[in-house]
């Protein structure tokens, strides 16, 4: 199912409005629930009602949620009638890394293989015999890590990989500027410059300015394994391009039947889907994951770092595609044209088509456009 039954709130353009509309789905139909002073998704998340607000706003029909979904897929979409866009407006976009045991193995392998694919498998193999424990059961920061930590970094293994997967301190970034996300039935971006590269389907929080956690949305946290592993210092090259950062369909808001203890025992599965035939599936079970989503929320927002209009938080993934797509040992990367699809039971299905960061439509519509074009319709 694309959308799940619960409380939902998102963004959409429709027809006649200069700026993106606020929505609900009720039932099987999406509404319109802009209003004065609850025009952004930003300050509905701010008023402390939130779950409130969007269950009983007042709202105007804009048709069958499944047809504005259908509507928003890039390649079908028209104009004339409503398309769903991300569902986040001015919070910041952060993200976690290296939360599960798998992708932090993926990431040391990278590092290793120095951006060239070719040499993924081989590393992988000696990687693992020379660890040869399952670090999935560490705690990060723990005595029992520091030991392992120590004992890497005498078989002359140790990675700054390792170090943000059990060291005392969690790897947060930056993954794009407010309003740059795309959404469901968006493409998706990847950098002309990389050739090895993987979708990264993850559960992002939103956060308010206060640190509360109260709704969740799916998210691709598209990235290039090739630049990233020739230096972490390229992380903002590897993560942050043009529709880069996929959200949605639409972000649940917590209640009493969907809570964060949900979130928690997701499970969140992945399916590509190439032109060339080629499909790739995989899950990701959330209770896998070695940093809770609170402590990721306490690293990203506190006295150290404030952000006034909130943030979403990507908690990173546990899936780091393998599978051979071109021949034995080239293990995965994307190609133009392939379809990403992400889905959880309680969050629906995010679905983007894979093309360069350089042919998706460039991102044009910033925080001063809103803020203008809502102040113009009397809404601020």
């Amino acid at each position: 199912m694309d959308y799940p039954n619960g409380i939902l709130v998102g963004r959409a353009h429709v027809p006649g409005h200069a700026h993106p509309r606020i929505v609900t789905v009720r039932g099987e139909e999406l509404f319109d629930i802009t209003a004065p002073g609850m025009a952004t998704v930003r300050d509905i998340a701010e008023s402390g009602r939130a779950a409130d607000h969007v269950r009983t706003a007042p709202g105007v029909s804009l048709g069958k949620a499944k047809a504005v979904l259908a509507n928003s897929v890039a390649a079908a979409t028209d104009a004339k009638f409503p398309s769903l866009l991300s569902p986040i407006d001015l919070q910041a976009i952060k993200a976690s890394g290296v939360t599960f045991v798998v992708s932090l193995l993926e990431r040391v392998i990278e590092e290793q293989a120095r951006g060239d694919n070719s040499r993924a498998d081989a590393l992988r193999t000696e990687i693992l015999d020379l660890i040869g424990m399952d670090l999935s059961e560490l705690v990060p920061g723990s005595e029992a890590a520091m030991k392992v930590k120590a004992a890497l970094i005498e078989k002359g293994v140790w990675s700054q990989y390792l170090e943000v997967g059990i060291g005392p301190d969690a790897e947060i970034f930056t993954k794009g500027q407010p309003m740059s996300s795309v959404g469901y039935g968006a493409e998706v971006g990847l950098h002309p410059a990389s050739s090895w590269n993987n979708p990264e389907p993850e559960v992002a929080l939103l956060v308010t300015s206060t640190g509360a956690i109260i709704g969740a949305t799916l998210g691709n946290d598209v990235n290039l394994r090739d630049v990233e592993g020739r230096s972490a210092l390229l992380l903002g090259k590897a993560k942050d391009n043009n529709a880069s950062a996929s959200l949605g369909p639409f972000v649940r808001l917590f209640d009493g039947t969907f809570t964060l203890e949900t979130i928690k025992n997701s499970e969140i599965a992945l399916r590509v889907e190439g032109e060339d035939g080629f499909v790739l599936e995989g899950h990701s079970s959330m209770n896998q994951i070695s940093r809770t989503p609170e402590s990721l929320v306490a690293a990203t927002l506190g006295t150290h770092h404030q952000y006034p209009d909130g943030l979403v938080l990507y908690l990173g993934t546990m899936f780091a595609p393998v599978k051979d797509r071109d021949g034995a040992g080239k293990g995965f990367t994307h190609k133009l044209g392939d379809v990403v699809s992400i889905s959880t039971e309680s969050l629906g299905t995010l679905s983007n088509r894979v093309n360069l960061s350089t042919k998706c439509p460039p991102w044009t519509y910033g925080s001063s456009h809103l803020l203008r074009d809502l102040a113009k319709a009397d809404l601020l």
